[in-house]
């Protein structure tokens, strides 16, 4: 229903409120005179209407009808409702007027011609009842008969409360009994509807409905007050009944006047069964007490019905009941194994993880099982898990709970925390599971990874344990190990790491990530020649912490590019401090695979270099050959880019990756940087030393620049310079230091490289100057470094 007319509608509403004061005063007023009546004339019984009293019932229908023209102005779809309540009210005005007026013997005989007006008066109040509500709300046939069950209950109720003691007290037999009994069944009857509206849900109005059925007991009340008062088919009005008939059409036409409320308040609530069993017991009851002959037909046919309408309800419920708990079983079933589903394992882990039982959970995924699916047909692959399923029976234990969770994973819910015997188990059902299968005539054999987690006891809901063990399961297929119990240590996706995670973040927000930098010395001149950025988080608890320890979470956080771009940022703002204090300085910067072919690394990079005022050729970014696999034509053309702002490009790590060498030859690249996995062993193994010196040869070929990383002793050392390595970078010569250490070290090492260099001793025996015996030479060698500097 969808009010209409706001403006009319919000000018009506105060008048309305006065109209309503002003009816419940002639109310009051009609009381009054009526107690007065009584006390002045006792003997009267009722029968004489005084003309105060016609003038203020008079006033009274008229503000009804009023108030009832004003609604009609507003909300169009109540429209036709409430023109059927204003016929109502005029015919009751009509009615009253017909009798009250009548001065002679023979019309005041009960029942008057007036009272045909009254009872077309009900037809016009069902009609609104009817009218006023929205019954496309009402869609369950089950909710029709508990409907049915409540209100036949409260009918052979008040039809006993009722009609058996009018009938008794009045003696009236024949028409005057019928009319008597009948206007308080119909009264009643109008509030039971109302009361069945509700229940259905088709009226959104509590407090209208509310008042609705107040109006209708009211009436009931009253007109049951003047059956009473009918002796010997005469009318006797008693100032109790006109009080209750004004209240009752006062109620009824305000929850008319209502405007409508199109919103519930709360969500509907079932009837319950409690209700439909007080309202069958009660019609037993009612059927089992006698009543009088003449009121029995006003009882038993309600009591009837309503033990019939509580019979069909409890059939259907025990339907419903039977088809929940079908549903229930299914839900927790799965279609194709007949296995328990994802539903029943959750539900079993939470009640032992609640319980506090001995648990462990084991999870199967096959290996290869797309495969069978891609090639003989999904007919196939359901062969074969229910192969799997029969499989998982035969060889677990009795009391294991085996269950599917969904395509090709499995899982076994074991009641033991022996960590020998869960792996025992899994490795029977590894073996049971390999015994070949025939499947349209191909010979398969399943084979599958378990990953095993023990219940722990800080598992506070059965999402913790499935983690863990879905976490093993996959650690096992990574290791190809078979089956694997979780190690916390291996778990990439634990809850510390996920702290640490949400802790990095907060770092380089606050800007407890600084950059570090370590020296590459040049062979040929024992000058500095770069610095390469290295990342430290100084971590207010913990203290410096080492990229090894939160790169990997960064990783996995999809924070590495954030902590790219403030590495760079802040490489760069040194480089120009250093460039403006007289060193003749480069700075190296890694750049990961994902951060060089994203859109917004390298602009930044730019960006920062601009502000800066630094050289373009000052930077040199270090990328690994991965970098050009998944794009090989992107990377060239991000290479190409980099090359037109003069910044250098450096393979990081060569000779780990497994790209082609002809990146070489196609790539604008400038360095070449020995992974140290080869320079450590070169003192030791002639095969580094050989991929060191081919290195070395291959990029003084296609003039490239040659760092070695990892020179950690003076042996090493020694030998890179003896392979016409340029550049060597390394513990033995500095560890990376602050920023702010920079400047004092390269001083130091400038001094110490002059007093080597005029002395004529070996590289080798040059060591770091910050530490306590850098400058005391180990040997004197036979060799110095006389190869020319080469620029590029």
């Amino acid at each position: 229903m969808e009010p209409t007319g706001g403006a009319s509608t919000s000018h009506a509403r105060p008048l309305q409120s006065v109209l309503r004061l002003v009816t419940w005063v002639l109310i009051a007023v009609s009381a009054l005179v009526n107690e007065l009546v009584s006390a002045i004339n006792p003997g009267d019984n009722g029968q004489t209407v005084p003309g105060v009293l016609l003038v203020a019932q008079s006033a009274f229908f008229l503000l009804l009808l009023v108030r009832l023209g004003l609604a009609l102005r507003s909300e169009r779809t109540r429209r036709p409702a409430r023109v059927a309540l204003f016929s109502a009210m005029v015919l009751w005005m009509l009615g009253s007027a017909s009798v009250a007026s009548s001065s002679t013997k023979e019309f005041r005989t009960f029942p008057a011609p007036g009272e045909l007006l009254f009872l077309a008066a009900y037809a016009g109040f069902a009609a609104y009842l009817l009218l006023d509500v929205d019954w496309r709300r009402q869609r369950v046939p089950a909710r029709w008969l508990e409907v049915l069950v409540i209100c036949g209950g409260i009918t052979c109720v008040t039809a006993l409360v009722v009609a058996a003691p009018i009938q008794t007290a009045t003696g009236a037999v024949g028409l005057p009994l019928f009319l008597g009994l009948l206007y308080p069944l119909l009264d009643l009857g109008l509030a039971v509807l109302v009361i069945a509206q509700e229940m259905s849900r088709v009226r959104t109005d509590h407090s209208a409905s509310l008042q609705l059925a107040a109006g209708m007991v009211a009436l009931a009340a009253a007109d049951s007050a003047f059956s009473l008062q009918v002796a010997a088919d005469r009318y006797k009005f008693g100032p109790i009944s006109d009080v209750l008939w004004g209240v009752a059409l006062a109620f009824i036409v305000d929850a008319a006047c209502r405007p409508a409320r199109l919103v519930r308040t709360s969500p509907p609530r079932p009837t319950g069964v409690r209700h439909i069993v007080v309202a069958a017991v009660t019609a037993i009851v009612v059927l089992t007490v006698h009543p009088a002959r003449a009121a029995e037909y006003y009882v038993v046919p309600p009591a009837v019905l309503t033990l019939l309408a509580a019979g069909a309800r409890m059939i259907l419920a025990m339907r419903e009941a039977n088809r929940a708990a079908e549903a229930f079983a299914l839900s927790q079933t799965d279609d194709l194994t007949r296995l328990p589903n994802r539903r029943a394992v959750r539900e079993r882990l939470l009640t032992d993880i609640t319980a506090r039982r001995p648990l462990a959970l084991m999870l199967l995924d096959l290996d290869g099982f797309k495969e069978v699916n891609d090639t003989l047909g999904h007919h196939a692959g359901d062969t074969v898990l229910r192969f799997v399923a029969a499989r998982l029976m035969e060889s677990t234990r009795h009391d294991a709970m085996i269950a599917r969770l969904g395509g090709d994973e499995f899982a076994v819910i074991v009641p033991s925390t022996d960590e020998i015997e869960l792996l025992e188990i899994g490795r029977a059902v590894l073996e049971e599971l390999e015994q070949p299968v025939l499947v349209d005539g191909i010979e398969i054999t399943p084979s599958g990874s378990i990953g095993i987690a023990v219940r722990d006891e800080l598992d506070a809901t059965e999402g913790d344990i499935l983690r863990r063990a879905d976490v093993a399961m996959y650690q096992a297929k990574t290791a190809r190990s078979g089956v694997m119990l979780y190690d916390g240590t291996f778990d990439d996706f634990s809850r510390p790491r996920l702290q640490l995670a949400e802790e990095l973040r907060r770092a380089i927000a606050d800007g407890q990530i600084e950059v570090w930098y370590q020296p590459q010395i040049e062979i040929a001149t024992l000058q500095v020649r770069s610095l390469e950025a290295l990342v430290r988080w100084a971590h207010p608890v913990d203290g410096m912490r080492s990229p090894a320890t939160f790169l990997p979470a960064a990783r996995r956080a999809g924070l590495m590019g954030a902590l790219s771009e403030h590495v760079a940022s802040t490489a760069v703002q040194h480089l120009r401090g250093w460039l403006a204090e007289g060193l003749d300085l480069h700075v190296a910067i890694n750049c990961a695979p994902p951060e060089l072919l994203s859109h917004t690394f390298l602009p930044r990079l730019y960006s920062s270099l601009q502000t800066a005022g630094v050289p373009g050729d000052r930077v040199v970014l270090e990328v690994t050959e991965d970098s050009f696999l998944a794009d090989p034509h992107h990377a060239r053309e991000i290479l190409l880019q980099l090359r037109s702002h003069d910044i250098q490009i450096s393979i990081d790590d060569y000779g780990t990756g497994f790209s082609s060498l002809a990146y070489l030859r196609d790539l604008p690249v400038q360095e070449i940087k020995i992974d140290r996995s080869f320079v450590q062993a070169a003192g030791t193994d002639e095969r580094s030393r050989m991929i060191i010196a081919s290195t070395v040869q291959l990029g003084h070929a296609l003039d490239m620049r040659v760092v070695a990383e990892g020179a950690e002793d003076e042996e090493t050392l020694g030998v890179l310079a003896d392979l016409d390595v340029d550049c060597v970078q390394g513990y033995h010569l500095a560890r990376p230091m602050p920023a702010r250490d920079i400047a004092t070290w390269i001083n130091d090492w400038q001094t110490t490289a002059t007093l080597f260099a005029r002395d004529g001793l070996a590289i080798g025996t040059l060591g770091a100057p910050d530490r306590d015996d850098a400058r005391v030479p180990r040997s004197r060698g036979s060799w110095r470094v006389v190869r020319p500097h080469r620029e590029h």
